[in-house]
């Protein structure tokens, strides 16, 4: 036996410098599949070679000493199309088989990768998956192609790929064991959990606040979400393992198809939530029309040639993408104040989308930021654009509850009307009836706005109630009322019980409150007012007779008194 071992390894030593010896002169890293260092990567180990009529045979391509093969590398883009193909040979050196290894190739959009494996008889024994294959008769079913490789410890084996793909082709080869495939997809699916768990959630709460807010904006937010979930899905290989295994059509075409619908939704989108409509009806139409321009788009990437595609999908996203960045320029160069934060959450995806674009343009290999850099810029624009959301939510009811308040809030300074005033009154002279206690009611009136507009112009006297206002919330209490009769006249009713010598006091108190200085303004610029007071309740007068009473009062003040408090006795 230990004669027969030994003639095996220096048989397969033998072979292996003759597979060394047939390569390039140049110097070539050796391949080792070592389980302690996963991926091992192919890197300029194999041969490869571009068939320009993609009908050579692998019988013809194994023994045809004319094919002019050259090193495959690191980062390699082959600039294949419909009708070419690629072929890659190499050799897999004696290695220990205690694990199955894979083959396997991280581009979930290929068309056809198919691994020959000579078997004990010399024939090439086939094995092939892709997107033009039903995921379910994979050779295992997985995300992306993963072709399972036979290694000896005894002896090299040789193994011919052959690839297929309408674009170009720079996904890098490598080898992975068992063990290392499972550690590795178990991170995988955590991060890939999070990613679709979070689009999930982000969904029902666009649903759920579309109906209940009656805001199409969060529905076009919830269309746009799932798009991008079943984008990101075809993209990933998650669509055709789990949600299309037996529809290699669709998975063929839907990594072009759903990014240029998510593109179209997201120009519904951007149009409701800075009411474009009532902004720019012709912006709105031109977005709209963007949006259903990506359903021909998308009906087009189905039909034309898989060559073609591209000429499809880059075109409508380039100019979808910048007609709407523009459009929100537009609108928050007119103080629309969602839109800036609209261009800044959709920043990271566009980013992170030009990687998968450059990718297929062939312009830069496969790697993480081409597979996961638009998942990376989702899941950073998610959350944005839902808070965006929920404030413009927050502030529309706000609004709304100030237009259907205007008939009992002044809309300036936010404190009820004169209707209002009286009603209360009415309810605080009941009380303190019953209950058999007085309260308070004050009207002030601001006397120096003449003189502030003269000295400090009219900006500063439109201010001046607007800051008076501030000062007497800030002397109220919480159980007391705080009105807005006029333009320069207010109203408080101060809750009782109170005593005569409290009463007197709430004409005083406003008084020296509202000619305290202002913060960041001249001490000369500060309000001068007359306050006219009274107890209630009274026994021979109402709420607006209490209220004209004390109105006649302040009329009647000389334009030069220095007075500032009256009282009215009942």
């Amino acid at each position: 036996m230990g004669f027969k071992d030994g003639s095996r390894r220096l048989l397969g030593a033998v072979l292996l410098l003759a597979a060394i010896a047939a390569a390039p002169a140049a110097g070539r890293t050796v391949l080792d599949l070592d389980s302690a260092h996963q991926p091992v990567e192919l890197l300029d180990w194999g041969d490869a070679w571009i068939d320009p009529a993609g009908d050579a045979i692998v019988d013809n391509v194994a023994t045809d000493r004319a094919i002019a093969w050259s090193p495959t590398r690191q980062g390699a883009i082959y600039p294949l199309t419909t009708g070419k193909a690629l072929w890659i040979r190499f050799t897999i050196p004696p290695a220990p088989d205690a694990e199955r290894w894979y083959l396997e190739i991280p581009y979930p959009s290929v068309d056809r990768v198919t691994l020959y494996t000579p078997d004990s008889t010399g024939q090439w024994a086939p094995q092939s998956a892709g997107d033009t294959l039903p995921v379910a008769d994979w050779p295992v079913p997985h995300r992306h192609p993963l072709l399972p490789v036979v290694v000896s410890a005894e002896e090299p084996r040789k193994y011919l790929l052959r690839v297929e793909n309408p674009h170009s082709f720079s996904a890098p080869l490598s080898f992975v064991s068992e063990s290392y495939l499972s550690r590795h997809e178990q991170q995988t699916s955590l991060i890939l959990g999070i990613y679709f768990g979070l689009a999930g959630l982000a969904v029902t709460v666009g649903v759920l606040s579309a109906v209940s807010l009656r805001d199409g904006a969060y529905g076009f937010y919830a269309l746009s979400v799932a798009l991008m979930g079943f984008a990101q899905a075809a993209m990933t290989g998650i669509g055709g393992l789990h949600l299309w295994p037996h529809m290699p059509r669709w998975n063929d075409v839907s990594p072009m198809v759903l990014p240029v619908l998510t593109v179209g939704s997201l120009m519904w989108f951007f149009s409701a939530t800075v009411s474009m409509p009532e902004r720019s009806r012709k912006l709105h139409l031109l977005l709209t029309g963007l949006a259903l321009a990506s359903i021909a788009a998308a009906l087009g990437i189905v039909l034309v040639e898989p060559s073609l595609r591209l000429r499809v999908m880059i075109p409508y996203i380039a100019v979808a993408t910048t007609i709407a960045m523009a459009a929100l320029i537009w609108a928050a160069r007119r103080g629309d104040r969602y839109a800036f934060w609209l261009l800044a959450g959709n920043a990271p995806v566009i980013i992170g989308s030009l990687f998968p674009l450059g990718r297929l343009a062939g312009l830069i290999p496969i790697s993480f930021w081409t597979m996961h850099g638009m998942q990376v810029g989702i899941a950073i624009e998610l959350p944005i654009l839902l808070v965006i959301l929920m404030v413009r939510s927050q502030q529309r009811r706000e609004n709304n509850r100030r237009i259907q308040g205007l008939d009992r809030i002044d809309p300036a300074t936010g404190l009820i009307n004169g209707q209002v005033f009286a009603e209360r009154l009415l309810r605080m002279m009941v009380r303190s009836q019953r209950l058999k206690f007085q309260s308070a009611v004050l009207l002030i009136d601001i006397v120096n706005v003449d003189q502030v507009r003269r000295d400090f112009g009219a900006k500063s006297a439109d201010e001046l109630p607007l800051r008076v206002a501030g000062r007497l919330l800030a002397a109220a209490r919480e159980i007391d009322a705080v009105a807005r009769l006029s333009e320069l006249r207010f109203g408080m009713l101060v809750e009782g019980p109170l005593s005569a010598e409290d009463a007197a006091s709430e004409g005083p108190r406003v008084v020296a409150r509202c000619l305290m200085p202002f913060k960041n303004k001249p001490i000369e610029w500060v309000a001068q007012v007359r306050v006219a007071q009274t107890l209630v309740p009274t026994e021979r007068a109402d709420a607006q007779q209490v209220i004209d009473r004390l109105s006649a009062l302040l009329s009647n003040v000389a334009p030069d008194s220095k007075r500032a408090v009256f009282t009215l006795t009942s």
